[in-house]
């Protein structure tokens, strides 16, 4: 938001620099985040002056040039080359002298020097209109008034506008502060804190009076809880116009573009003020009947940006007997807009429901300056004065008279808050004591109004337009913003409270498992839980279950993400598209679904995609395949202690191959290749490998876990192979615990080192090579004991497996 600094002066008697003013309206929390210098002329007319041409003559070796005396107020005159066919002795032109910068119209620079013109001396330069940049023209040089004096500065001649702009990053909870208005009335509060007394100078408007009431317009509201508080006049008679210069330099200081009298003069007190105004054409106005209410769904409008929206049942609409003439509080509509050829107007003012008119603006993602302030709250009690001092600025500037009463329908007063503040609350929070008096003198210089007051703490009334003010915490917040964040003491003791916390809470086991793969080469990603609808393109998507935003940002932020792979899949295109080929990603986060109720569940998902390792010259890169991310999956959960079996995909959803992960019977997840059509769908040409699991139930297990101590081995193992012919079907898990179960006392470990299946197999088969590995903590095993043990297992694979040794 910008917000003038000579603007603010015409409210409050402000004596400091632009600097000091931005310290204090930082201090106060309307942050300035930057001051930038406006000029109403670029160059500020520095170095123009009036000149009095004492003679002209022709040029002797130019057709087209004249030489010309010029006084500027000096001993002696100077001598100027002029081009401008309008140029004769006795007028009062514009002077730029030796050194002076002008600016061409696109705001190059150029200086004047001192030179020769086909053999004449120039000493400066009779300017054109253009060239100084008062306006367009370049037909001739610009003559002056005749009653000027020679060597008068020209800024002062055209009152030139200097101003600093504050940019202000505006809090959406100071409404307030939304205006010129607002802002002085902050820092009337910070200059009385800082012992410098001053008021506020409001626009007066008691020379409001109604003229006559030849053109009344009848208002209606039909829906008093979207329109509060609704007033109007109107004015006959005036003239559609450019604006005054002082008008479009106020507008332009604060980067807005001036239009006409009518539209700069309401956008002048909206920024002015703070309340926004809108101005009709009266005679387009069908009945001369206003009614403010809500049309039917799909109701085609076509607002000011000759756009046609459709409108929502939702939607407060301005209209008349017969259409729409505005969408309240948002946008005027082209069918009842002011033009040049407009002599009456119908003049708006009005507080809307702030939920109602953010929910418009965002429904048809229209942000103006009027719903800026609406959606975010106005004040209500300023309606009628703002539209008395914008009817007599209008009169003023495109003159017209006042032809009705003010139509003012407020059936339902919106009444002050009351807040009972306390001192010892105060004392808690800030953490030191403050005088009473100051904290008086601090609540009735924000316009709070003291009711009574108690040795236990003041009765308060908040006004109206502070609608972020409504708890007692609320006022402690203003007391500290004006009495200042700095003049609160630090104290030299330290208090810490130690948390009862077990190594089991669930941040802890988070931080194990991200530690084990960001040591492994992971990134941590996170994304936005709000994203589109996916659930045309992923099977494990159910749309009837997604949880939808009722007021969505955008398309791409529509409902509550169902899963996290796609958030994974943009992630991994982001990268790939920027040449990152290896990309290894984990992310904790929550889904949504919508079944009997609104359920929520935490995740953990792992995407590997292309290279394991960068590339070097004394290896080859490796690429990332099922193994790798299995293996992955097995460390994270011998790190946390579970055991794990894996067994075929019970729904293969979006995976070409893969496995189910369970843990203490239960599945906790699953991991595979996914489908390259839905690689496809983001563009991902690589082989995509994705694991998902349900970190709330791995959480639930990991503390029921017990731990197991046991001393370090004190005798060697001894490791023994078969190379098995087995039957395709059958799978490692089953030797795995076929061999658990016949030998459990000596038996410490089964591991699958190779697989074969091609030729010199019979049809059907494929050969495992699996090692068995066997340690007593008591003794050293012998070969007897060991090969006992085998022949053992041999039986139980070939009776249950079908298995032969190869």
């Amino acid at each position: 938001m910008k917000i003038s600094y000579n603007w603010l002066k015409d409210f409050i008697n402000l004596e400091w620099t632009p600097e000091q003013t931005e310290i204090l309206l930082t201090d106060l929390g309307l942050e300035v985040e930057g001051i930038d210098k406006f000029e109403s002329v670029k160059g500020g007319l520095e170095g123009i002056v009036v000149g009095e041409v004492l003679t002209c003559e022709p040029h002797q070796n130019a057709d087209r040039l004249k030489v010309t005396t010029v006084n500027i107020g000096d001993d002696q005159p100077l001598q100027i080359v002029c081009g401008a066919p309008n140029v004769a002795a006795g007028q009062k032109v514009p002077v730029a002298t030796i050194g002076t910068t002008l600016y061409t119209d696109k705001g190059e620079a150029w200086k004047i020097k001192k030179g020769k013109i086909r053999g004449e001396e120039s000493h400066g330069m009779i300017c054109a209109e253009d060239e100084l940049g008062l306006g367009k023209s370049h037909e001739g040089i610009l003559v002056l008034d005749e009653k000027l004096q020679p060597g008068t500065l020209l800024k002062d001649v055209f009152e030139v506008e200097n101003d600093a702009v504050f940019e202000i990053g505006l809090t959406p909870n100071r409404a307030d502060a939304m205006s010129h208005y607002g802002v002085a009335r902050d820092l009337r509060a910070g200059l009385i804190q800082q012992g410098k007394s001053t008021n506020i100078h409001t626009p007066s408007v008691s020379s409001f009076h109604t003229e006559n009431r030849s053109k009344k317009i009848k208002i209606e509201v039909e829906n008093i809880d979207l329109a509060p508080r609704y007033c109007g006049l109107t004015i006959s008679g005036i003239e559609v116009k450019p604006s005054p210069n002082w008008l479009k330099n106020k507008l332009k200081a604060i980067g807005l573009t001036p239009k006409n009298n009518i539209v700069d003069a309401t956008n002048y007190v909206m920024h002015e003020l703070g309340q926004p105004l809108h101005a009709f054409d009266a005679d387009k106005i069908a009945g001369e009947t206003i009614i403010v209410k809500t049309l039917s769904e799909n109701t085609k409008f076509t607002t000011l940006d000759d756009v046609e929206r459709k409108l929502s049942n939702e939607d407060l609409m301005i209209c008349d007997t017969e259409k729409p003439l505005c969408i309240a509080g948002v946008l005027g509509g082209k069918n009842s807009a002011v033009s040049e050829n407009t002599k009456n107007i119908f003049l708006e003012s009005a507080y809307f429901n702030p939920v109602s008119i953010r929910k418009t603006a965002k429904r048809h993602a229209i942000n103006s300056d009027a719903s800026f302030r609406f959606e975010r709250g106005i004040d209500p009690d300023m309606t009628k004065y703002v539209l008395k001092r914008a009817a007599l600025l209008i009169k003023e500037i495109a003159g017209g008279i006042i032809s009705s009463d003010i139509t003012d329908l407020y059936p339902k007063k919106i009444e002050d808050f009351q807040v009972v503040l306390t001192f010892d609350k105060i004392y808690k929070i800030l953490g030191q004591e403050i005088e009473r008096e100051t904290i008086k003198s601090i609540l009735t210089s924000l316009d709070i109004k003291v009711n009574n007051v108690t040795e236990s703490g003041l009765g308060l009334t908040i006004p109206s337009y502070r609608v972020d003010v409504t708890r007692e915490v609320d006022v402690i917040e203003e007391i500290l913003r004006v009495y200042g964040y700095n003049q609160i003491k630090t104290g030299t003791k330290l208090n810490a409270s130690i948390a009862n916390t077990t190594r089991f809470e669930n941040y802890k086991i988070e931080n194990i498992v991200a530690q084990f793969l960001v040591n492994n080469g992971f990134n941590e990603m996170m994304a936005n839980s709000l994203t589109k609808d996916y659930s045309s393109t992923f099977e494990n998507i159910d749309a009837s279950k997604n949880v939808t935003m009722l007021n969505p940002l955008s398309g791409d932020l529509q409902v509550m993400r169902q899963s996290l792979l796609p958030s994974a899949l943009e992630a991994v295109i982001y990268n790939l598209n920027r040449n990152n080929h290896i990309i290894k990603f984990f992310e904790y986060g929550k889904t949504y679904r919508k079944e009997n109720n609104y359920q929520e569940q935490k995740n953990l998902s792992i995407t590997v995609v292309g290279d394991r390792t960068v590339e070097r010259w004394n290896h080859t890169t490796q690429k990332s395949d099922f193994f790798f991310l299995k293996g992955i999956i097995n460390g994270i959960f011998t790190r946390l202690g579970l055991t794990l079996d894996f067994l075929p995909l019970q729904t293969k959803a979006n995976f070409s191959e893969g496995l189910d992960v369970i843990a203490n019977n239960k599945k906790i997840g699953s991991f595979g290749i996914l489908k390259k059509k839905i690689a496809k769908t983001f563009d991902i040409d690589e082989e995509v490998l994705h694991a998902n699991f349900n970190w709330s139930e791995i959480a639930t297990f990991v503390k029921k876990q017990k731990i197991k101590y046991q001393d370090i081995p004190k005798y060697p193992s001894s490791r023994r192979d078969f190379a098995l012919l087995l039957d395709q079907n059958v799978s490692f898990s089953e030797i795995y615990h076929l061999a658990t179960a016949a030998e459990k006392k000596l038996l410490i470990a089964v591991d699958l080192f190779d697989v074969y299946e091609g030729k010199n197999l019979p049809e059907g088969k494929k050969s495992y090579a699996v090692s068995f590995t066997f340690r007593d903590n008591h003794k050293t095993l012998t070969d007897k004991q060991v090969d006992k043990i085998m022949a053992k297992l041999q039986k139980e694979f070939e009776e249950k497996l079908g298995a032969t040794l190869r």
